[in-house]
């Protein structure tokens, strides 16, 4: 077992899961653009540097708060990124794709990630080599902890509770009448959330699906 500061761990999961978010959120934005809206663009959100997508709740005080309470899981979110379907359309495979952009993402990120952590766990890499072995260490702790934030991030966006990807899929889904009284359910989406997150079932049943994913990718 490998050891690390806490401090240092700290950091590096906060570096995983700022990139997390902003390639998130880019790819929704990016596949948006792809069909036809260009509002991200011009508003400067088709970027990789964090700082434009930074979310002071989502990206700092909900990961705190999470972490200070001990939830197994450490979770938060960028701001979104605009979108514009009067420009590509209402179309329920629009919104379904744009929906499922930053999901898709966040698995192709764990699941990469994934690969080079099980190729440096299974070559024996010269942990001690002298200078470069911190940094192999970081970078090695760094691909654990993007496999797990991602994994986490794409099985959170999937819950239909607005304001999750999820739910944008479900309302893409609804029938016309059913709309509107579901949109009305995202002044309360965060609070809901927040709420589950705090109690045992709804964690035990996130890690149903998360913690076989996690291993899997991990090569346990």
């Amino acid at each position: 077992m490998f050891h690390n500061s806490d401090f240092n761990l700290l950091i590096l999961k906060i570096i995983a899961l700022l990139f997390a978010v902003t390639i998130h959120e880019v790819a929704h934005g990016f596949v948006a653009y792809k069909l036809g809206d260009n509002t991200a663009k011009l508003a400067g959100r088709l970027t990789l540097n964090p700082i434009k997508h930074l979310d002071i709740f989502g990206s700092c005080i909900l990961p705190l708060i999470l972490a200070v309470s001990g939830s197994p899981f450490l979770f938060g979110y960028a701001k979104p990124v605009p979108v514009n379907f009067n420009k590509i359309g209402y179309f329920k495979k629009h919104i379904i794709y744009v929906a499922l952009a930053g999901v898709t993402a966040n698995i192709c990120l764990a699941v990469l990630a994934g690969i080079f952590f099980q190729l440096m766990s299974n070559i024996g890499l010269p942990w001690n080599i002298f200078l470069l072995g911190p940094v192999i260490y970081d970078f090695y702790y760094l691909l654990a902890y993007t496999v797990m934030i991602n994994s986490v991030l794409a099985v959170f966006n999937l819950i239909p509770i607005p304001p999750l990807d999820g739910s944008r899929i479900i309302y893409a889904l609804l029938p016309a009448e059913m709309k509107n009284s579901f949109a009305k359910i995202e002044r309360f989406g965060m609070l809901i959330i927040l709420l589950l997150l705090m109690t045992d079932s709804f964690n035990k049943f996130i890690s149903f699906f998360l913690i076989p994913l996690i291993d899997f990718l991990l090569g346990k």
